[in-house]
């Protein structure tokens, strides 16, 4: 008989520079419920309005300095924003996180994320500043069998 699990935690990051960080190994040296979970789902969900979570490439660092470039591209800082009290880098770096999200969801397979060869999980930080991040985890799925 399987046994299905629900667990809940949250993981604290660093505060990093701005830019997009590669996190997977961060992520899962402090989610040590995962190795039970043979089959399932981690959906990670970062609190924060001014950073956001991407899945991309692992291996290339070039590939997370074109997406900080690209973004910045997209949404310049600048004058042009209403909302501005906390400095040039804050609208900015809200409408970032809205286009890229502030969630991802991941399959488990045999205790570790399954992950594509070249696929690794990003916190995009938006300001120049940012501090430290909590992303909430939930595990779901059906555990190994005792």
């Amino acid at each position: 008989m399987s046994r299905f699990v629900c667990l809940q935690s949250s993981v604290q990051i660093a505060g990093k520079s701005r830019g997009c960080h590669l996190i997977t190994n961060e992520l899962m040296h402090q989610l040590n419920d995962i190795k039970a979970v043979k089959v399932g789902l981690a959906h990670f969900f970062l609190q924060h309005t001014s950073a956001s979570l991407s899945l991309n490439e692992n291996a290339d660092p070039d590939v997370r300095k074109d997406l900080e470039a690209s973004l910045n591209r997209i949404v310049p800082e600048g004058h042009m924003y209403a909302h501005d009290a906390e400095g040039p880098d804050d609208m900015p770096a809200h409408v970032k996180s809205s286009l890229l999200g502030c969630s991802l969801s991941i399959p488990i397979t045999n205790g570790a994320l399954n992950l594509g060869t070249w696929q690794g999980v990003y916190l995009c930080e938006h300001r120049n500043h940012g501090g430290p991040r909590t992303i909430v985890v939930t595990l779901q799925g059906e555990l190994f069998e005792m």
